[in-house]
C-alpha cells in the first residue's frame, strides 16, 4: 500500500529541527506551538519512527530523526521549487536594505538566506553604511527598509534590541592597558565620539592611532592588538574580543538597534523582509 508524507508536518519537523526548538519554528511557520506539536506527534505516528528526543533543554534529533532530516528538506526544497515554477503567487523585484557595517552579524546573514528561500524571485540588494548616512538614503526614497545604531528613536521607526556598547581588542592582547590608550575607529562610527568622551571623563588620555574609512581595517588593526575599539555586545567579529578590564575602563551607554521602513512602492515586499528580521531579533511583529 503506497502511503504519503503529510508535508505540512514535515516541513514543521523540519523548521523545529534547524532552529532548535518548537517556539522559534512556531514563529517561523507563523503557527502556535500546539499546532507544530501536534503536527510533529502525526509525523511520528504515521513513520511508528521517534523523531524528537525531549527534555527539559528542549529537543534533539533521535537517529531517526537525523536521517528524516535530509530527506525532508531535499522533498520540501522540491516541493517548493514546483510550486514556485507553476505559480505566479510569488512577489518579484528587488528590495535595498540598508545596515551599518558593525551590525551585520550575526542576524543578518541568516535572514538574507531564509528571504531568499522563501522568496527567490526579490532580489536584496544589501548595503552597508553608516547610520546617518543611511538614514539620509531613506528620506531620500534611495533605500526601502534601513537598520540603525542611535541612542534614541525617531518617528516611524521601531526597536528591535537595546544593547550595551562594549570595549573590544585582540584575543589576549593587552594594549588596552598603555596609556595613552590606543583607539582604532572608522571616520563616521557613533561609538566613536562616545568612547573618546567616556574615556576623558574617566581621566584616561587616548590617542587615535587609526582613522578609516574601511571596517576590516580596523578589525586587522584591532585583532593585531595595536588599539582596542569599541562596538555593540554580541556584534563583534571573531577577530574581536570583550576586554576583560574588571572595571580599569569606564562604562560605555546602551544603544538601540532599530528599523525603519519607506513607504515607497515596494512596501509590501519590504515589510515581508522585515518580518524576517524582527524574527532573527526575537521581536513580536
Amino acid at each position: 500500500m503506497i502511503r504519503n508524507l503529510d508535508l505540512t508536518a514535515l516541513r514543521s519537523f523540519v523548521a523545529v529541527a534547524e532552529s532548535g526548538g518548537v517556539t522559534r519554528a512556531a514563529a517561523q511557520l507563523h503557527l502556535t506551538q500546539s499546532a507544530v506539536s501536534m503536527q510533529l506527534k502525526r509525523l511520528e505516528e504515521a513513520l511508528g519512527q521517534p523523531l524528537l528526543l525531549r527534555s527539559g533543554r528542549g529537543v534533539r534529533l533521535s537517529l531517526q530523526g537525523e536521517q528524516l532530516l535530509g530527506y525532508g528538506r531535499r522533498i520540501l526544497a522540491l516541493n517548493d521549487e514546483v510550486w514556485l515554477r507553476m505559480t505566479d503567487a510569488q512577489f518579484e523585484g528587488e528590495v535595498s536594505f540598508g545596515v551599518p557595517a558593525d551590525i551585520v552579524y550575526p542576524h543578518v546573514p541568516g535572514v538574507l538566506r531564509r528571504f531568499a528561500h522563501d522568496f527567490p524571485r526579490v532580489k536584496v540588494q544589501l548595503i552597508s553604511s553608516y547610520t546617518e548616512h543611511l538614514k539620509g538614503m531613506l528620506a531620500a526614497g534611495r533605500v526601502d527598509m534601513i537598520l540603525t545604531t542611535e541612542y534614541g528613536l525617531e518617528k516611524g521607526g521601531e526597536v528591535l534590541r537595546r544593547a550595551p556598547l562594549i570595549w573590544v581588542g585582540g584575543e589576549g592582547g593587552r594594549v588596552w592597558e598603555e596609556r595613552p590608550m590606543r583607539l582604532a575607529f572608522e571616520k563616521n562610527c557613533i561609538f566613536r565620539q562616545t568612547a573618546q568622551r567616556a574615556l576623558s571623563d574617566a581621566g584616561i588620555e587616548w590617542d587615535m592611532v587609526v582613522t578609516s574609512d574601511s571596517t576590516r581595517t580596523i578589525e586587522a588593526t584591532v585583532s593585531a592588538d595595536l588599539a582596542i575599539h569599541a562596538l555593540l555586545a554580541e556584534t563583534s567579529s571573531p577577530y574581536m574580543k570583550e576586554i576583560d578590564h574588571n572595571g580599569a575602563l569606564p562604562e560605555l551607554p546602551v544603544f538601540n538597534i532599530n528599523m525603519y521602513l519607506s513607504h515607497g512602492a515596494r512596501r509590501e515586499m519590504t515589510e515581508q523582509l522585515a518580518d524576517y528580521v524582527r524574527l532573527a531579533y526575537g521581536v513580536d511583529g
